[in-house]
C-alpha cells in the first residue's frame, strides 16, 4: 500500500504541516509535532500504527490517562480490527501481545526497566500529549520512556504548542538521533473569547478595525468590562471604609490564587452581587446558540453537583431524547435491575435525557462511555467535566465555560496557567461541524478583564522538565541495566 492509500482512509484533506510530519516518519525519522488543540495531530500518530503494520512491526501508542487509551483503543479496533489491537492500563489487559499496543505511559515505562519481551520487534512508539512530561508530579515518567527505549525505535511525540519547541527538538535529537520537528499554530477552527457577567455574555476584547498597527498591538480588552470593573472595585472600595462592628481577627481566609481572576472580593460585596448561576449560564448559552458546551469544573463533587443542580433543564427536543435512552439502555444492558438501581441509573439517566451530564475519572466506566457517545452524537448539550476531558478526548464542543480561573494544585490554590488556559479551551469548535468556537469565562467578583486578556493571548508558555532522579529510578536502572553500565 501507498502512502496515498493511507490518505485515502480520511474524509478531509490532510494539511501541509500533517504531510510533513508523515513524511519525515516515512524516511526514518523520528517525530516531534506540536500543534493547537483539535488541529489533528493523531493523523501523525495513526500514520505511525500504518507504517507499523506495512513493515510487520509493533507499534506501541502511549497517552497519559486510562480514558484516553481506552477511547484510543477503540478507535483502531474499528480501523484494523481485534486481533491486531491491544490495551494495557493499570487495571485493564487485552491482548497485550497484539502488533499495535495502546497504553498508559507508566505502563511502557515498567516494561522497559522489567526488559520485557513485549518490546522486541518494536518499531513506533506514540507519546500522546507529550508536554505531560512538565507534569511535577508524573512528568518523569515521559523522559524515562524517551531515554530508555532502544536507539533504532522511532518516536512520535505530540504536543500541545509550546513556545521552546525547538530546544525541546534539540533534547530530543540529543538522546535519540535523528528528529524531525514541525509546528503548526493554525487552528482549524477560530477561536472567539467571551466574558459572561450575569446573563449577558461580552467579547473579551474589543471589536476593532484590523489595520496593520492594530495587528501589531496586543488586542484591546472591551471597555465594558473595563467599566464593569472600576464600578465593582468602587463599591468594594466604600463598602470597605464603613466603619466595622466587630473585628475581623479569627475569621477564616480562602486562597484564591493572586487574585486577579475574582474570588478575593470583599464579602459583603458578594452577597450584593452574586456570580452567575449555572441555569443562567446555560439558558444565556442556549439563547445565544452556543450549545453544545463544556462546563469544566475542577473537582469531581463539583461536576457532580452542578448535574444536581440543573437536572430539571430540558436542553433536548423529542427525537434527541429518544436517541439519548437509545445510547444508554445499550450500554446498560448487561446490567441488572437491582445494579442499576445502587448506581443511581435512573437519576443519571434522566438529566441525560434532558440534555445535562457530568464526566470525570470517578465515574463509572459505562457511564462515562454513554456520555462520551450522546455528546459525539450531538444530542448531549452541557458536559460538566474535569480537566482530564482537555487531554485529548475525542469529545469537542461548540463553546467551552471556565467558572473559575484557579484550581488546586495539589499545594494550594493557585492561577491556571497560559498553558493550562490554552488547553482547556481547545476543546471549543468542531472541525467539519462549527465555523466557530467559543471560550467563556464567568465573571468573579473582583476578576480584572486586563488579568483575563493576557492569560487568554499568551502564546510563550515554555516546556519545563519536572526530571528528578530518586532512588526507586536508581534500583530500576540496576536491575534492568546492570552496575557496569
Amino acid at each position: 500500500m501507498s502512502f496515498d492509500d493511507f490518505i485515502a482512509q480520511y474524509d478531509f484533506g490532510l494539511d501541509d504541516y500533517q504531510l510533513d510530519a508523515c513524511k519525515a516518519l516515512q524516511d526514518g525519522s523520528g517525530v516531534l509535532l506540536a500543534a493547537p488543540t483539535g488541529a489533528g495531530k493523531t493523523v501523525v500518530g495513526e500514520f505511525a500504527v500504518w507504517l507499523a503494520i506495512q513493515e510487520g512491526r509493533k507499534c506501541f501508542y502511549t497517552t497519559p490517562i486510562k480514558a484516553l487509551s481506552n477511547q484510543k483503543y477503540h478507535d483502531l479496533i474499528e480501523r484494523w480490527g481485534s486481533d491486531r489491537v491491544g490495551l494495557l492500563t493499570g487495571d485493564q489487559v487485552v491482548n497485550s501481545d497484539a502488533q499495535i499496543v495502546v497504553m498508559t505511559t507508566e505502563v511502557l515505562r515498567n516494561m522497559i526497566y522489567a526488559s520485557s519481551s513485549t518490546l522486541n520487534n518494536l518499531g513506533y512508539v506514540v507519546l500522546d500529549e507529550v508536554h505531560y512530561l512538565a507534569d511535577r508530579f508524573r512528568g518523569a515518567v515521559w523522559e524515562e520512556v524517551i531515554l530508555g527505549l532502544a536507539p533504532l525505535v522511532q518516536i512520535v511525540a505530540l504536543s500541545a504548542t509550546v513556545s521552546n519547541v525547538e530546544e525541546f527538538g534539540d533534547w530530543l535529537a540529543e538522546v535519540r538521533g535523528n528528529i524531525s520537528v514541525v509546528v503548526s499554530e493554525r487552528r482549524p477552527v477560530p477561536l472567539f473569547q467571551h466574558v459572561m457577567f450575569d446573563r449577558k455574555i461580552f467579547p473579551l476584547f474589543a471589536r476593532i478595525k484590523e489595520t496593520k498597527q492594530d495587528l501589531k498591538n496586543r488586542p484591546k480588552v472591551n471597555p465594558e468590562l473595563l467599566k464593569l470593573s472600576r464600578v465593582e472595585a468602587g463599591i468594594v472600595r466604600d463598602d470597605a471604609r464603613r466603619p466595622r462592628g466587630r473585628s475581623s481577627k479569627g475569621k477564616r481566609h480562602h486562597n484564591y490564587g493572586s487574585g486577579s481572576y475574582g474570588g478575593a472580593a470583599h464579602e459583603k460585596f458578594r452577597r450584593k452581587r452574586p456570580a452567575t448561576t449555572r441555569r443562567d449560564m446555560i439558558w444565556s448559552l442556549k439563547k445565544a446558540e452556543m450549545l453544545p458546551g463544556i462546563c469544566f469544573i475542577f473537582s469531581r463533587q463539583g461536576c457532580d453537583h452542578a448535574v444536581r443542580q440543573v437536572s430539571d433543564i430540558q436542553l433536548t427536543t423529542r427525537s434527541e431524547r429518544a436517541e439519548l435512552a437509545a445510547i444508554a439502555d445499550r450500554q446498560v444492558a448487561s446490567f441488572s435491575n437491582a445494579d442499576l438501581e445502587v448506581l443511581g441509573y435512573e437519576e443519571f439517566r434522566a438529566a441525560l435525557l434532558n440534555g445535562v451530564a457530568a464526566h470525570h475519572a470517578g465515574l463509572l466506566p459505562t457511564f462515562k462511555a454513554i456520555v462520551e457517545e450522546s455528546f459525539v452524537s450531538g444530542a448531549l448539550k452541557m458536559v460538566f467535566a474535569t480537566e482530564t476531558l482537555a487531554l485529548g478526548i475525542n469529545m469537542p464542543a461548540r463553546t467551552v465555560v471556565l467558572e473559575k480561573l484557579v484550581k488546586y494544585n495539589g499545594e494550594t490554590h493557585a492561577d491556571i496557567t497560559p498553558g493550562e488556559y490554552t488547553q482547556l479551551t481547545g476543546r471549543a469548535g468542531r472541525r467539519g461541524i462549527d465555523i466557530e468556537g467559543h471560550a467563556v469565562v464567568l465573571w468573579q467578583p473582583g476578576m480584572d478583564p486586563r488579568a483575563l486578556a493576557g492569560l487568554a493571548s499568551k502564546r510563550t508558555y515554555p516546556l519545563r522538565s519536572s526530571f528528578t532522579p530518586t532512588y526507586n529510578m536508581a534500583v530500576n536502572l540496576v536491575s534492568s541495566q546492570g552496575k557496569d553500565r
